[in-house]
């Protein structure tokens, strides 16, 4: 069963979402609320969802800095962003807030559901405009590139996890096992000095690796 919880202000768009998921076999919806704080009131509960999906525009608190807030309590919680902008700065803001994926609001409810799935199996879902401009941070720009200490496999890895793969996608796409590819995951944090995908990915958006 995947708990999933919703932070938008639009009242229809935070209904239609909520009431497809709970039609769902293996969803539960049972968090939805309007604000950032309304959300922080109920951190405290005993059962708290897997995946927060959290709209950016919000009232009061910003969904950037509420996230932040909600990793640095529970970074177990897995965070999606929910949202029209598509703009580089606030996928790479998302991000360093500790977003493991980002749709746009004109994502169909049955693309929601699957890439809610793929975020629980380890992915990192992104609408098709958002991975492009993850790519473009990638484009060469006429500098030399700064020295990794990565390996040329760590890199393939590091682009498996801004591609938005699980494990097992980015050991299919290897042809390595999935102990394989967890072993260069634990690597790449050490290497990287980071505890988590966002990092990583926020740190390869700033062509730091």
């Amino acid at each position: 069963m995947i708990f999933v919880g919703i932070v938008e202000d639009d009242d229809q768009i935070r209904k239609s979402i909520q009431d497809f998921l709970n039609r769902q076999s293996g969803f539960k919806c049972d968090w939805a609320f309007n604000s950032v704080e309304s959300l922080l009131l109920h951190l405290h509960a005993e059962a708290l969802p897997q995946v927060l999906i959290m709209d950016l525009g919000l009232p009061g608190m910003s969904g950037i800095d509420g996230m932040k807030l909600i990793k640095q309590q529970h970074p177990q919680i897995d965070l999606v962003v929910f949202s029209v902008y598509n703009d580089p700065q606030k996928i790479f803001d998302s991000l360093c807030a500790g977003a493991t994926g980002y749709l746009l609001k004109n994502t169909p409810l049955d693309e929601i559901k699957s890439s809610l799935e793929l975020l629980v199996s380890g992915g990192s879902p992104m609408s098709p405009q958002i991975a492009r401009k993850v790519v473009e941070f990638f484009a060469p720009r006429g500098k030399r590139e700064p020295a990794s200490p990565l390996s040329p496999k760590e890199k393939e890895i590091v682009v498996g996890l801004v591609d938005g793969l699980s494990y097992k996608l980015i050991a299919d796409r290897l042809n390595i096992s999935i102990e394989t590819v967890r072993f260069h995951i634990k690597s790449i944090y050490r290497k990287l000095h980071v505890h988590g995908k966002a990092e990583v990915i926020s740190k390869s958006l700033r062509g730091e690796i």
